[in-house]
Parts: C-alpha cells; sequence; structure tokens
C-alpha cells in the first residue's frame, strides 16, 4: 500500500480525533496539526506524508490559502491533499480541482468513503495517475469569495471591476459608482464573514472543551471501573480462596468420617467372627484327623522309599569299596612280580659276571 502516512489539518479536536481513528484502523501512522500554519510549518520542518487532510474553514489562514501554499511549494507540490468540508457541490469539487484538491470529503467522514478514497489514491498512485499540479499562475487567478460558504466559488464581476480586468468581452476597466446599497451589500457581507468565522471559532472551542470534558469523564469512570474490577476482583479471589480452604477441610474430615466408619464396621466383623463354636471345633477336628492321617501315609511312604534307597546306596559302595580292594591287591601284586623279577634278574646277572671272571682266571 502507498498510502501509509497522513497529516490531518483541523482546528477541531473533535474532528482530528474521529478521522484519527478511522485511519488507524486502515493502520496508518497519524500526525496532527491545529492550523494550517501549523500545518505549513510541520511540512518544512518534518518528512514528507503521503496524503494531508485539509479543513475548509479553520481561524486565519484557510484550508484553500493552505491548499495553494502546499501547491506553489516544490518540495510538496506533488502530496494529495483531500478537503474536508461539511458539504460540497458539484461546482465546489470543480473549483477545488482547479487548484489542487485531489477530492473533497464530507464531514463528519464515513469509514465506507473514506475507505473507498483511499484505495482509489492508492490506486492513482501505483499507477501514476494523480492530477497534475496547477502553476502558480493558475494558482494565484483563483480567489475565494468571502461571501460564499464554501470559499471557492468565483467572485462576482465586482472584483473584475476594481481591478481592471475584462468584464463582457470588454477590455476597457468599468467603474462602478460605490452606492449605498453596494456599500450596504459589501458590509452585510464583510460582517456575515465575520460573523461565520466567528461562529465557528466559538463552536470549534465549545466541541474542543467538551471534548476534553468528555475524554476527562471517560478517563475517570475508566479508573474507577479499574479500580472497581480490581477490588471486585480481589473480593472474589479472597472468596475463592476460602471456599478452597473450606473445601480442604470439609473433605479432609468427610475421609476422615468415612475411614472411621469402616474401621468401626471392621472390627465389629473382627468380633462377630472371631469366636470358635461348636461346629466350628469338629471341622477343625476332622481337618486336623484327615491331615494326620495324610502325614501318616506320606511318612510311611517315604520311609520304604528311604530304606529301598539305602540298601541301593549300600550296595553300590559295597562294590565300590570292593573294586578298589581287587585293584590295590592287583597292583601291589605287580609290584612283588616286579621286585623279585628284577632281584632275579640282578641274581643272574652277578652270577654270570662271577663265572667269566672265573672263567677269566683260569685261563689267564
Amino acid at each position: 500500500m502507498a498510502i501509509k502516512n497522513a497529516l490531518l489539518v483541523d482546528d477541531s479536536k473533535v474532528a482530528r480525533f474521529a478521522l484519527s481513528k478511522l485511519l488507524e484502523n486502515r493502520d496508518m501512522e497519524v500526525n496532527m496539526a491545529g492550523s494550517a500554519e501549523e500545518a505549513l510549518e510541520y511540512l518544512n520542518s518534518h518528512g514528507r506524508p503521503d496524503v494531508i487532510f485539509m479543513d475548509h474553514l479553520m481561524p486565519g489562514m484557510n484550508g484553500v490559502e493552505a491548499t495553494k501554499a502546499i501547491k506553489c511549494n516544490p518540495d510538496t507540490a506533488n502530496i494529495p491533499v483531500i478537503m474536508c468540508t461539511s458539504k460540497k457541490s458539484p461546482s465546489f469539487i470543480e473549483e477545488a480541482q482547479n487548484f489542487g484538491v485531489y477530492n473533497i470529503i464530507t464531514k463528519p467522514p464515513q469509514y465506507d468513503v473514506l475507505d473507498m478514497m483511499l484505495n482509489q489514491l492508492d490506486a492513482d498512485v501505483n499507477s501514476g495517475n494523480l492530477p497534475a499540479t496547477p502553476d502558480a499562475d493558475a494558482l494565484a487567478a483563483t480567489n475565494e469569495d468571502p461571501d460564499d460558504t464554501f470559499g471557492l466559488t468565483a467572485k462576482v464581476d465586482l472584483t473584475a471591476q476594481y481591478h481592471g480586468e475584462e468584464l463582457n468581452g470588454s477590455s476597457q476597466p468599468q467603474v462602478v459608482p460605490l452606492t449605498s446599497d453596494l456599500i450596504e451589500q459589501i458590509a452585510r457581507s464583510a460582517v456575515k464573514t465575520h460573523i461565520n468565522n466567528r461562529l465557528h471559532e466559538l463552536l470549534s472551542s465549545l466541541f474542543d472543551e467538551q471534548f476534553d470534558h468528555l475524554k476527562r469523564s471517560l478517563d475517570e469512570q475508566e479508573k474507577r471501573q479499574a479500580a472497581t474490577i480490581e477490588e471486585k476482583l480481589a473480593r472474589l479471589i479472597a472468596q475463592v480462596e476460602g471456599l478452597s480452604t473450606g473445601l480442604k477441610d470439609e473433605v479432609a474430615t468427610e475421609v476422615t468420617l468415612n475411614l472411621s466408619r469402616e474401621l468401626a464396621d471392621l472390627r465389629k466383623d473382627l468380633k462377630s467372627q472371631g469366636g470358635f463354636n461348636a461346629d466350628h471345633l469338629t471341622e477343625l477336628k476332622d481337618h486336623i484327623t484327615s491331615v494326620q492321617t495324610i502325614d501318616t501315609e506320606f511318612w510311611q511312604t517315604l520311609q520304604s522309599e528311604a530304606i529301598q534307597q539305602a540298601h541301593e546306596i549300600s550296595r553300590e559302595t559295597a562294590e565300590d569299596i570292593a573294586q578298589r580292594t581287587i585293584d590295590l591287591y592287583v597292583s601291589q601284586q605287580k609290584k612283588t612280580a616286579a621286585k623279585v623279577y628284577t632281584l632275579g634278574m640282578a641274581i643272574s646277572v652277578g652270577i654270570f659276571a662271577l663265572g667269566i671272571a672265573w672263567l677269566s682266571g683260569l685261563f689267564g
């Protein structure tokens, strides 16, 4: 979007506030000026806005004069100016376009009309279709009629006559005598203009005072409401905390009572089932007898199996001992035979050696 910031020029705080809220809803940056002189000073010392909303009737320099000053300045001549007025007419729009006004919006502005106008302005800026800025001579040629409510219609031929301009195709200046009727008409026009300007100043001042009073009242009401809400919220929080604490205590008490009742019932059940009657004793005796019978049979079976296993273990142990004894005996016998054989061999060798020695001595 090419239109991002705007300058609002209006002597009424109420009008500036209302229009600024509409522009802020379009996410636009808004700056304000309370008079045409302040607006011109702002344009000389600050950045250039994308659009200027200019009020028509203001004390001092009005909107028409301010727009001419803006369009005569090369630095600000290309800024689109939208004139804000109480009512408009085709002649007013045509005359306004002659000195560079982009469009006219009726006060108080409506959001849909303003939105449509800004969308069209954005499209014209992007496409480069903005109206051409009139030159200084054309701006100087446009005059406003003090008696005209809109301030844009051309003056009557009296002005041209006073300045020696052409009238009805004649190049000769015509002098109109100052009759009493003409003086009365000029005086009435001056008085009417003065009254209109003074009434506008008073109404603007009244609106500003009412706006300030209303704003103070709203601020005070908002503060009182905020304090009341905080007070009620604090009380509500205290009540919730008290109820929570009481609820916790009630829940703990209820749980304790329930547990106490459950324990009491359990004790009663245990006491009612704690003694043995004759039937219980008979059942217990029969159970013990059956257990003893089972134990006797079990021990008999276990004893016979133990005896059998003992016989088997004894037999296996005896066989093992006998086998070890035989093996030991055979081993000892083998060792004894080996010793006897060794001794016999030693004796034989000795005898053989003696025989050889004897034979050697005999035949020696």
